[in-house]
């Protein structure tokens, strides 16, 4: 390797570094302090931003508390940079935003879906293609939550709303550039890793609940997916001494006690199929008997998990953090008593997510930027990248005019 080659790809490294960097803080730290966290040379860093900016993938700004001096640049996304979708797709409707380089979302539409996989895939696919062909090179990835166990290659099982090895990207169709699928517990964790309470955080369990629960153990920020990709499904482990039979197959599942199909039943009202959510927030709202009972029943699942995996921090997302908020002692109290002695001395925080809702969306948007800040994914991007003005207009004129939809933190 001659020197010119090593010198070049120092170069490449330092821009996905850069890039990287900006990306995980949210657009949030100086030109300065990127510089100092990354350990380089203002020279090497002033040489980055500018050809980054040149590729349109950074534009700086000034800080908004600067106030004497030269100004401090913060680097954040280009106007005219990459972007992911990013679609959460849940048992009765799905939601398809945009997200820039440091996380920025805008949502673009909600749509409900009749759960059928022709029903809700179909209109999806169609969805992200007219995006697809909005954004033209700017669209760099799509990344899919779903609420179901993803096989590698895509396909994915929803027990309780009859789909069986669903073929995802066949359904979708082909959206242009990468398709990245995954569950949407095992996207939530990352997402939570990268951006919320799990962040440096190096053994964590991630709880995500909606009309079901689903639970994965984040590793170093890494959900763990299993030999075949199935994994984040504790809510199937038989951990209440439950005797009824789960849409999956197996008896008993924890997840039948916990969620909005569990609210619906304690007060005698239908569920099951990925409908009856207003009803399940209204009981939520209203009735402590079922909001208690799913509650200890949440408790009593953590405390399995933690004895068997000793993990520093429990994080609820979901239903799960209003569950905590709502009867957050009744959680506890059946919690502690099935707790080894040895892990009451000193139990792992359980905590509600920061990112709320939000979170699957966001780590189907980060396996999109995980693929493009390498440097094959950076090298592709200047392929692609049409011959323009290097003009650099008001950004916020140009993101309002190309991302449109509702702006959402």
């Amino acid at each position: 390797m001659n020197g010119a080659t090593t010198s070049g790809q120092l170069r490449a490294h330092n821009r996905v570094r850069l890039l990287r960097a900006v990306h995980d803080c949210g657009a949030t730290r100086t030109r300065s302090q990127l510089t100092r966290d990354l350990g380089l040379a203002r020279g090497t860093a002033s040489v980055l931003v500018a050809g980054l900016a040149e590729d349109d993938l950074l534009h700086e700004e000034p800080a908004p508390e600067h106030t004497r001096g030269r100004p401090t640049q913060i680097p954040g996304p280009h106007p005219r940079g990459p972007v992911a979708l990013a679609v959460d797709v849940r048992e009765d409707a799905w939601e398809l935003a945009a997200c820039e380089l440091g996380g920025r979302v805008t949502v673009l539409g909600v749509r409900p879906h009749d759960g059928t996989p022709e029903g809700t895939l179909g209109p999806l696919g169609e969805a992200v293609a007219e995006q697809v062909r909005r954004l033209g090179h700017r669209a760099v990835g799509v990344g899919v939550a779903l609420a179901g166990p993803i096989s590698h290659g895509g396909r994915v099982d929803i027990a309780h709303l009859g789909w069986r090895a669903v073929d995802v990207p066949a359904l979708l169709g082909e959206p242009g550039p990468p398709l990245f699928v995954g569950n949407d517990t095992a996207l939530a964790a990352l997402a939570e890793a990268r951006r919320g309470r799990l962040r440096g955080v190096r053994v964590g369990v991630h709880l995500h609940v909606d009309f079901d629960l689903g639970g994965v153990l984040v590793l170093d920020g890494h959900a763990v997916a299993g030999a075949s990709g199935t994994g984040a499904e504790f809510g199937h482990m038989a951990i209440g001494g439950g005797q009824r039979r789960c849409p999956c197959g197996a008896v008993g599942c924890w997840g039948m006690d916990v969620g909005a199909n569990a609210l619906l039943r304690h007060v005698g009202l239908a569920y099951g199929g990925g409908r009856g959510r207003e009803q399940a927030e209204r009981v939520l709202a209203t009735s402590e008997e079922a909001v208690t009972a799913t509650a200890r029943a949440l408790g009593r699942g953590i405390a399995a998990l933690v004895n068997a995996h000793d993990p520093e921090v429990v994080t609820l997302s979901g239903h799960g953090a209003e569950l905590r908020e709502r009867a957050g002692e009744a959680l506890l109290a059946a919690c502690e008593p099935g707790l080894m002695a040895i892990r009451r001395d000193h139990p792992p925080r359980i905590e509600g997510s920061a990112l709320g809702w939000r979170g699957s969306l966001l780590g189907a948007m980060e396996s999109v930027f995980d693929a493009f800040l390498t440097t094959e994914g950076l090298e592709l991007w200047r392929k692609n990248h049409p011959d323009q003005a290097r003009d650099t207009p008001d950004r916020q004129s140009v993101t309002h005019s190309t991302l449109d939809g509702e702006s959402a933190q």
